[in-house]
């Protein structure tokens, strides 16, 4: 594995990564400025916020199979083109939690009683006592705009200045803000009480310019905003004039639409206190975030977990373990259903029965996708890019979920795939705990195990098939490992019911082969399966 740590990340982080004896990891230091050259045959790149990873640096990296980022924003990262190339992107949400919310108190403490002003003028050898009264936090309500790591955070530290805590997140249930002593509510109620709105939120078309015009004249008159969150979450321009008319008595921001702020109306303003982006700049966040993406890389490269990612679902290690044998299961039953049909794909359904219906099953579902489309499309499906792969080749994707218990039943995935021609149901499931296995195609029950080289046949029911088939492959020297059978359990119309067979081989098996499995008379289909 080689890994090229393009920014300067803590030595623990660097030197976790170099633990692995037979990893290459290049440094920061010794790229020279030749990030591109250092790239080609790279696995993994880490990078901060400086360096700008677009598509045409990932020219660069044919073999990269992921990238970390030191810290929460991946603005400096593409994320269609890593997607489009199998990139996982991941980053540390909550690494620097403890510091950005201690960073969002430092500005409202700083507000509340004039810290700025009292340094400065202080340093010029003036002593403006009674200019400079202050307010307290005690009492006063902390209206709080997303409950993530760091509104948590800062909700905590409400609650010990002795705030009345509220606080609007759509993804939080009521229950989990009620353990913390947070009230939720609406937006424009948070907005009505606040003495004192702090955003902790990510960008999204739903959040930008969230704060303008018209959210702050539902402020409380007087109220103070906090931003350490995005920059772009405010209008700068509407922010500048609510400070100027008193709409807001005072506001601090860590974060700017443009940064540096340069021209910004903010500049010319005594009630606003502005620091550069430091929200998440201590030793100790730095620390963290550097030996967390250290810790996700390894992890993802070693064992496959895909942790913190923000292109791709992310699961724990714990439950990455469980849910793996599903994912190898799903591409395996892709990937046999795309041999055994014909024409390009246009529908994939997956069905989950049993305990695996309430997983987290995007993994699984991406794992199906790849399974097909790796047999049907030139272009390398993986976990992460197989459903914009899938959507770019105008392939439909469904997903059903069966309820754990129905019927006695383990976990089953059932996978649906339908061509311009044709269509066809398997199901499978993992026995032992690491086993993949088939139960049927379409409504034939077949129990076979989904290894490496299949022959898949489907023929009348009539005597003497599998004596000719275990003959011709006797003669062609291919040695059979496992031999299962299924037929229908009703006659059709002509009163010959259809069979199919699936034969585990131990070598690939040729078309001269197959040809010959063609020519005896009951078979109708001879396909070679390579799992």
């Amino acid at each position: 594995m080689k890994i090229v740590i393009a920014e300067k990340i803590s030595s623990s982080a660097v030197e976790l990564l170099k633990e692995e004896s037979r990893w290459t990891v290049i440094t920061h230091e010794q790229l020279n400025g030749n990030l591109p050259t250092q790239l080609d045959g790279a696995d993994a790149l880490i990078v901060r916020s400086a360096v700008y990873v677009d598509s045409a640096l990932l020219e660069h990296a044919r073999k990269l199979r992921v990238i970390g980022r030191a810290g929460v924003g991946v603005d400096n990262i593409d994320l269609e083109a890593a997607t489009r190339k199998g990139i996982a992107v991941m980053n540390t949400p909550g690494a620097n939690a403890v510091a950005v919310a201690e960073h969002t108190f430092g500005l409202m403490l700083a507000l509340a009683r004039h810290l700025c002003r009292a340094d400065t003028t202080t340093h010029a050898g003036k002593w403006e006592k009674k200019g400079l009264q202050g307010t307290e936090l005690r009492a006063k309500t902390l209206g709080i705009v997303g409950l993530g790591r760091v509104g948590m955070e800062v909700a905590k530290r409400g609650r010990v200045f002795g705030m009345k805590v509220i606080a609007h997140d759509p993804f939080i249930s009521t229950a989990v803000a009620r353990e913390q002593g947070i009230r939720l509510t609406e937006l424009d109620e948070v907005y009505r009480e606040s003495d004192y709105l702090t955003l902790h939120v990510g960008l999204t078309p739903q959040t930008a310019h969230m704060i303008n015009a018209q959210s702050l004249s539902k402020l409380k008159r007087g109220a103070r905003l906090i931003n350490c969150a995005r920059g772009e979450l405010v209008d700068t321009a509407a922010v500048a004039e609510a400070l100027k008319s008193g709409q807001l008595t005072g506001a601090g921001l860590d974060v700017f639409e443009h940064e540096p702020p340069k021209g910004s109306p903010l500049l010319d303003l005594t009630n606003v206190v502005l620091t550069p982006h430091i929200g998440g700049s201590t030793h100790e966040a730095q620390e963290a975030v550097g030996y967390q993406i250290a810790q996700q890389v390894k992890e993802y490269l070693k064992h496959g977990v895909i942790q913190n990612a923000v292109n791709v679902p992310s699961v724990s290690h714990d439950e990455y373990l469980e849910m793996q044998p599903y994912i190898i299961l799903a591409e395996r039953l892709g990937g046999f259903l795309a041999q055994i049909v014909e024409g390009a794909p246009q529908e994939i359904s997956l069905r989950y029965t049993g305990a695996i219906a309430e997983w987290k099953t995007e993994l699984v579902r991406n794992a199906a996708i790849k399974g097909v489309l790796n047999q049907m499309v030139s272009e390398n499906a993986n976990l992460v890019n197989a459903a914009a792969l899938a959507e770019s080749c105008g392939m439909r994707v469904h997903e059903a979920r069966k309820s754990k218990g129905v019927g006695g039943a383990g976990n089953v995935i059932s996978v649906l795939l339908k061509t311009g021609g044709q269509e066809c149901l398997v199901k499978g499931t993992v026995l032992h705990g690491q086993s993949p296995r088939l139960l049927a195609v379409d409504d034939i029950d077949v129990e076979a195990p989904l290894e490496r080289n299949l022959i898949y046949l489907r023929n009348r029911d009539v005597p003497g098939v599998i004596g000719k088939i275990g003959t011709t492959l006797g003669e062609h020297k291919i040695n059979i490992a496992d031999f299962s059978l299924g037929r229908r359990a009703h006659n059709g119309e002509s009163g010959v019911r259809q069979a199919i067979a699936v034969v585990h081989v131990d070598g690939r098996v040729p078309e001269n082969v197959l040809a010959e499995l063609r020519k005896i008379s009951a078979v109708e289909l001879a396909r070679a399966i390579r799992l």
